[in-house]
């Protein structure tokens, strides 16, 4: 049993749906209450498409894992290939059916989008640099899109979706920049137009991402708890637009602390 909870990810399983939670709390507040079939369809939507991408990747990277990670359970014979690859088909099958229990049309789109781009990013777009960032931007914060959707108020969470995209996105692009030198299969964006383009591109996606964390206020639907928590968030990502050039590993630790704390300041304005 450790072996599949191990392949799976459960932590990211867990992580998933605490983040679809909290997407569908922005767009409800404590009225969330009153959905709890829909919440418990979505998450397992959240779950099963998030055991299909990880036990996929693990299945497509098992050659590399027996040096890079030869304690997985793949590589390791604890489970074999093929078992692999019927799970991760089965879980994204089971997310795609549970999603059209949600009686949505968008929510629907929104998971067989999710699918169609996790399979692309596995199968091609992980070593196009540029494409892949933007598929795993667009991963992130379907999350939030979905969680907004399944109660019907999809425009309660756009902002955070696009901030979820752009920090997302200038994370990756930090990351290129940090790993140009081991990168030898891939074609990312700094090593086509240069680390210091690349962390202009990276700069901008976090600066937009804190102009818009303005949106939910001037909109009057988040008060002043969460201007408090978000201008904490937006600090961050503007040092963090400023540091990664001379250090890319604090850049893009630094955004993630960022994310956390963005999070938390929605967290506040959904409840309060």
């Amino acid at each position: 049993m450790n072996s599949y909870v191990q392949l799976f990810r459960v932590g990211n399983c867990i992580m998933g749906v605490i983040g679809l939670i909290l997407a569908t709390l922005v767009a409800m507040g404590t009225e969330i209450v009153n959905v709890p079939v829909q919440l418990a369809i979505a998450s397992g939507v959240v779950v099963g498409f998030i055991i299909g991408g990880n036990v996929l990747n693990d299945y497509l990277d098992r050659e590399v894992d027996k040096l890079a990670h030869p304690e997985r359970p793949i590589p390791s014979g604890r489970v074999r290939p093929e078992t692999a690859r019927n799970i991760s088909i089965l879980a994204f099958a089971l997310s795609l059916f549970l999603s059209v229990f949600l009686w949505d049309l968008l929510s629907f789109i929104i998971v067989a989008a999710a699918i169609v781009i996790m399979l692309a990013y596995e199968l091609k777009t992980k070593k196009e640099g540029l494409t892949g960032n933007l598929s795993i931007a667009f991963l992130t914060s379907g999350l939030f899109l979905l969680g907004g959707a399944i109660v019907g108020r999809l425009d309660a969470t756009i902002a955070i979706a696009m901030m979820a995209f752009l920090a997302t996105l200038g994370r990756e692009i930090v990351k290129d920049i940090q790993d140009m030198g081991a990168d030898f299969d891939r074609r990312t964006l700094p090593q086509r137009i240069g680390a210091r383009k690349a962390g202009v591109v990276a700069s901008a996606a976090f600066l937009a991402a804190v102009a818009l964390s303005f949106e939910p206020v001037l909109s009057g639907r988040f008060g002043l708890e969460y201007l408090a928590a978000v201008l904490v968030a937006d600090a961050i990502f503007i040092y963090c637009s400023i540091v990664h050039f001379r250090n890319p590993k604090q850049g893009q630790k630094l955004a993630k602390y960022g994310m956390l704390v963005a999070l938390v300041a929605f967290l506040l304005g959904g409840l309060l």
